[in-house]
């Protein structure tokens, strides 16, 4: 890590996480996830695990109501563990849409359970309703090539921000998805329709790698992460070993 850059930025979080409880490609548990995000260094975490449309590791022939209590495990358990050692772990989700995904922040268990309309909702509608809610959409790596992805479909008008930097694409620890021209993409997409851009690690276990945003002040709750990326806020994008500003412009 950069120290000049943590010293001005201290308040590093991550914004693109999965747990084994809610996400059927992760391998550790929200509490484990937790535990190596504080000894890491981190000041929170977004547990967004897949949703209905992905990945999930939930049945989905559970009746709403148990799917959304089951789904909101992986969450719960690093909450606990979060708040017993001093981690902020707020809660998100992944939407998948046929290979295409985003990232939905703002929202809770809660909203989710009063809300099955958003199980059928479309893209569009999807805004909508989480934008009702005074939540946010951000268009999670959007330039990703793989098998799962049939093709890239772009909705610049019906998200709120883009993830530009995915850990996953560009350090050199990824496992998974390596290719920097991902991001690259990402971040002309974003300055192309002047989307505010954001980071995050999607990792699936306790390998870190190190992503994410980072402020120069603690962020209080989801909606508080919300204003501060909506309202243009002070902060800085990382892959891990990378520095970014957030035009997605190399500080280091």
């Amino acid at each position: 890590m950069n120290m000049t850059i943590r010293q001005t930025y201290p308040y590093l979080y991550e914004t693109h996480l999965h747990t084994s409880e809610s996400s059927a490609c992760a391998r550790c548990t929200g509490s484990e996830m937790a535990r190596a995000c504080k000894e890491y260094g981190y000041s929170g975490i977004f547990v967004t695990d897949h949703n209905w449309g992905g990945n999930t590791a939930i049945d989905r022939t559970l009746e709403w109501e148990e799917w959304v209590h089951a789904f909101s495990l992986g969450y719960e358990h690093a909450k606990v563990e979060g708040d017993r050692i001093g981690l902020d772990v707020f809660f998100g989700y992944e939407a998948g849409y046929q290979g295409t995904e985003f990232l939905i922040y703002g929202i809770n268990p809660e909203w989710m359970l009063h809300t099955p309309q958003i199980l059928e909702a479309s893209v569009e509608e999807q805004y909508r309703l989480v934008h009702a809610a005074g939540g946010m959409v951000i268009h999670a790596h959007p330039f990703r090539e793989e098998s799962y992805i049939p093709k890239i479909r772009l909705y610049p008008e019906w998200v709120d921000g883009v993830e530009a930097v995915n850990a996953t694409h560009s350090n050199s620890g990824s496992g998974g998805h390596n290719n920097p021209l991902f991001d690259e993409k990402a971040v002309e997409y974003a300055m192309e329709h002047r989307l505010p851009m954001c980071a995050g690690s999607d990792i699936h276990g306790t390998h870190l790698l190190g992503g994410g945003i980072a402020f120069r002040r603690r962020l209080t709750s989801a909606k508080d992460y919300i204003h501060a990326i909506l309202a243009g806020e002070d902060y800085v994008l990382t892959n891990g070993e990378s520095w970014y500003d957030k035009s997605g412009k190399l500080i280091q």
